[in-house]
């Protein structure tokens, strides 16, 4: 009955849709063209940059994305911002900038650029923080800091979440997060919520897994995603959001 209801699914990436070794399986990409060859739409809410989800090879898997926690949401034909303001951004880095030990690093329209080397990200070192490069700032994060004295350089207009078990912290504007950037993408496409199932693991997932019609846990969710989901997938290792999807869905 459930599965008559959905006409989307929207996939939270990272230990999600995605193993951990960051590869999407043929056997995960066959169920997500069976989705859109029944008519159901299928969406990716990620805390990553577009840029990425290129380099993965899967961007074009999905018809919409939300992407750096809802400040850049991608639709057909058009992009909405949702990003920090340059004066904001200042004051939270200049802030971050003066924990012994933070490396601070910044989401770009132009890219990424960090306070120090960040060579798995190919970060660019940019020696004028708390300035900013040119273009629009999406997402500050910081690394090497306890969370009590990130979480002090919060302001009015942003907020910040934990990442990787507190390793790193993002700062975002209070207008992006991934539940609105869900009801943009959905609203765009003529749907509800309640139209919708959910898949993610992580913090930022929570706002989605409770509020869309089927919200979805995967095995290797925290227990605060567990703890609002009306199911639960198997391991992201496992392709347990594909195969939950399968065999409730299709």
């Amino acid at each position: 009955m459930v599965g008559k209801m959905i006409k989307a699914v929207i996939f939270d990436l990272d230990n999600t849709l995605l193993r951990r070794d960051k590869s999407m399986s043929a056997y995960s990409r066959g169920v997500l063209r069976r989705c859109r060859e029944r008519g159901i739409h299928v969406f990716a809410a990620s805390a990553r940059p577009e840029r990425t989800v290129r380099e993965f090879g899967i961007f074009g898997e999905f018809d919409a994305l939300v992407t750096l926690n809802g400040a850049r949401v991608v639709l057909p034909g058009q992009i909405l911002l949702n990003g920090i303001s340059e004066k904001t951004g200042r004051d939270v880095i200049d802030k971050l900038l003066r924990i012994p030990g933070a490396v601070v690093s910044v989401e770009m329209s132009g890219g990424i650029y960090a306070s120090a080397p960040i060579p798995e990200w190919n970060a660019r070192v940019f020696g004028g923080f708390p300035g900013l490069p040119e273009g629009e700032l999406y997402k500050i994060l910081v690394s090497g800091a306890a969370g009590a004295d990130v979480q002090a350089a919060v302001t009015g207009d942003t907020y910040c979440t934990a990442v990787e078990g507190g390793k790193l912290w993002q700062f975002m504007s209070r207008e992006a997060n991934k539940w609105n950037g869900v009801r943009e993408m959905l609203s765009a496409f003529g749907l509800s919520p309640e139209e919708a199932a959910y898949l993610g693991d992580d913090w930022d997932d929570i706002g989605p897994v409770k509020n869309c019609g089927l919200g979805v846990a995967m095995e290797n969710a925290i227990p605060e995603v567990r703890a609002v989901a009306a199911a639960v997938a198997g391991d992201c290792d496992e392709d347990g959001a594909a195969r939950f999807v399968e065999e409730n869905l299709l």
